[in-house]
């Protein structure tokens, strides 16, 4: 009989844990991804009676109880923070602790940007991915603290090929005068300064045929004249181009002694996207539809966001838009065993297989979703249920203590 206190003390005891596990799960109610606990109750061993053949068995009571933490999905929603990112599916985001460096894993995606640069989460722990170096993000390499260039000038980028996508009219005439048409496209040299590049066309004397001569501004030269390139382009009777060839050299500018002391120019036209001639001879208006070239000034960071796929992007005065950063996911096989270490962090334990780091959507990860945060998965209709439950079955013990109390109190008036 009185193995039926210690039984209902480990009952009041686990009831209890478990009213605090439901506590924790409301009190992280609107924790971005946040995962809610359960608790699982386990019976201590039994005693045997009588002949010891197992015909009677009384329990000594509930074992201490387990939590297990759920890994489901939490819902996600648009956030208006350029940093925030959520995760659809399986996998972490790999943080490191400020002081000491040690990795640790999270689903909580609220993200900014410290005095150091360095991307991290609302709590100051440090993001951890790949970052461009000279131009090229090389996701191969072990893992690193995500960089953000903020208050850097970007480097000025010299133009090396521009295009013109046009249509040159076929009713022109070849004069006297001539028919012409001419524009024009900006170009940079690698200090960032800014040129014009302007391109004549003449409508020659032979069916299908327009000579060009390509300029460069006078005055922005050290020793000018400068001496035009000039060339000629034919179409044939469907107004397709049909000379120069892809396979022909395309025209090229060298450009020297400029005027601000920038690196000599090797520019380039190119006549051809993907093998298909850009200019045309049809009989509509001359007219240029598109045009592009490869140079950019040097700039200053505008805004940094975080794309879908975990792409630090960074948007640049110049209207360039660069990817700087990349975000590094782990996929853990067993996430119930992580040990959760606060600040929206969980750490490895010793039944935790070992993380592996990779990019979102590959290798079972899943995808990191730009501008939005993941919700905790908490039910408050289900946990209300539970703590009721719960409630019950500790006002139940209590009752077994009392009425032990009562049968023992019995037992003792037996002397009088």
């Amino acid at each position: 009989m009185f193995t039926s206190f210690s039984t209902a003390l480990s009952a009041l005891g686990a009831h209890a844990t478990a009213v605090d596990v439901v506590g924790n799960n409301l009190a992280n109610l609107n924790t971005p991804g946040y995962k809610s606990s359960v608790v699982a109750f386990s019976d201590l061993v039994t005693q045997s009676l009588g002949a010891g053949l197992g015909e009677t068995q009384v329990g000594f009571g509930v074992a201490r109880p387990v939590t297990i933490r759920q890994f489901s999905q939490g819902a996600i929603q648009a956030s208006s923070g350029p940093l925030d990112v959520a995760i659809q599916g399986d996998g972490f985001l790999m943080v490191r602790e400020p002081i000491s460096s040690t990795l640790l894993y999270t689903r909580g995606g609220n993200l900014q940007i410290n005095k150091s640069g360095q991307l991290v989460t609302a709590t100051g722990f440090r993001l951890q991915g790949w970052n461009e170096v000279n131009g090229f993000l090389d996701t191969t390499m072990p893992v690193t603290d995500v960089m953000v260039p903020v208050g850097s000038l970007r480097a000025p980028v010299a133009t090396k090929v521009f295009s013109f996508d046009l249509n040159l009219d076929a009713s022109g005439t070849a004069g006297p005068p001539a028919t012409e048409f001419s524009t024009s496209i900006e170009v940079y040299d690698a200090l960032g300064g800014s040129h014009v590049v302007s391109v004549k066309f003449t409508k020659g004397v032979n069916p299908g045929e327009w000579a060009y001569a390509m300029g460069f501004p006078d005055s922005d030269l050290s020793t000018p004249p400068f001496t035009a390139v000039t060339g000629t382009i034919q179409f044939d009777q469907l107004g397709r181009m049909s000379a120069p060839l892809v396979t022909d050299p395309a025209p090229v500018m060298n450009v020297t002694g400029l005027k601000n002391g920038a690196a000599d120019m090797v520019i380039s036209w190119s006549l051809f996207n993907a093998g298909a001639p850009r200019i045309t001879q049809y009989s509509q208006p001359s007219a240029v539809a598109a045009n592009a070239q490869d140079g950019f000034p040097a700039a200053q960071l505008v805004r940094v966001g975080i794309g879908d796929g975990g792409r630090v992007l960074a948007q640049y005065s110049n209207g360039q838009q660069v990817a700087v950063g990349q975000l590094a996911m782990a996929a853990i096989r067993n996430p119930e065993s992580l040990l959760a270490v606060g600040n929206n962090n969980y750490q490895l334990s010793a039944r935790s297989a070992l993380p592996a780091a990779g990019l979102p959507g590959t290798g079972g990860r899943g995808a990191i979703i730009g501008g939005a945060v993941e919700f905790s998965t908490v039910d408050i209709a289900k946990e209300f249920t539970n703590l009721i439950v719960l409630q019950r079955g500790y006002q139940a013990n209590a009752r077994v203590v009392t009425t032990v109390d009562e049968m023992s109190q019995e037992t003792i008036n037996l002397k009088r």
